[in-house]
């Protein structure tokens, strides 16, 4: 009998087992890269950043952040005050216009074989009695210079500064105030929005697939 209980008991675990697998693999889905890799984009100019936060400097600030990732993923890209530039020359000063412009004009406009589209979803600090949590959350889409969508991706990152210090628990109440005071008066966003990009860009499972130069690089050694 206790033979028997023992084997119901091991079919059991393999069942559970087996359906935590399969709850695994469906959260997992499959990357469609086809159009990607059918496109093979060498270069990639990226536009300014829409701002859906209340920060009126966040799209200058993410913008200066987002070509060092793309270089390093093996891609060409163009200068972004250059391009911000020419497009303001061209009549487009706001980046809502921007992106409702076809990707195609676009890409022509700079010689390039992908348009990089950038959106700010969060860009805040939120103070809550004695914390900060400070927040980035970033939409990625690139497409071709033929219009058609290539790849994207979603990015959040949060932060929340807290001390370590001594000094007993009255000690501890007034550092952890005071640090929540200064993230909450000067949020630093910079360091979150990097690893955002890092994440997204570069070392993520959704992440770009490795560029021509990276792959010329890799294979030179």
């Amino acid at each position: 009998m206790k033979r028997k209980t023992s084997r119901t008991l091991s079919l059991l675990a393999l069942a559970v087992c087996g359906l935590l697998l399969a709850g695994c693999q469906t959260n997992a889905p499959k990357r469609n890269l086809a159009a990607y890799e059918a496109a093979n984009p060498r270069s990639i100019v990226v536009v300014p950043v829409v701002n859906k936060s209340l920060d009126v400097d966040a799209p200058n600030y993410v913008l200066s952040t987002l070509p060092v990732p793309i270089a390093e993923k093996g891609y060409y890209v163009f200068p972004v005050n250059t391009t911000k530039m020419v497009l303001e020359q061209e009549g487009f000063y706001e980046a809502e216009r921007i992106h409702e412009q076809p990707p195609q004009s676009i890409a022509k406009m700079f010689g390039a074989d992908a348009v990089m589209f950038v959106t700010i979803k969060k860009w805040d600090a939120t103070y809550i009695v004695l914390a900060t949590t400070v927040t980035v959350d970033f939409d990625y889409r690139l497409v071709s210079k033929t219009g058609e969508e290539l790849w994207k991706n979603s990015q959040r990152m949060q932060y929340s500064p807290n001390s370590n210090s001594g000094g007993g628990a009255l000690g501890s109440l007034i550092s952890a105030a005071i640090n929540a005071a200064i993230a909450r008066a000067a949020p630093n966003y910079m360091p979150l929005t990097t690893q955002a990009n890092s994440v997204a860009l570069v070392s993520g499972a959704n992440a770009l697939l490795d560029g021509p130069y990276r792959k010329e690089a890799s294979e030179k050694k």
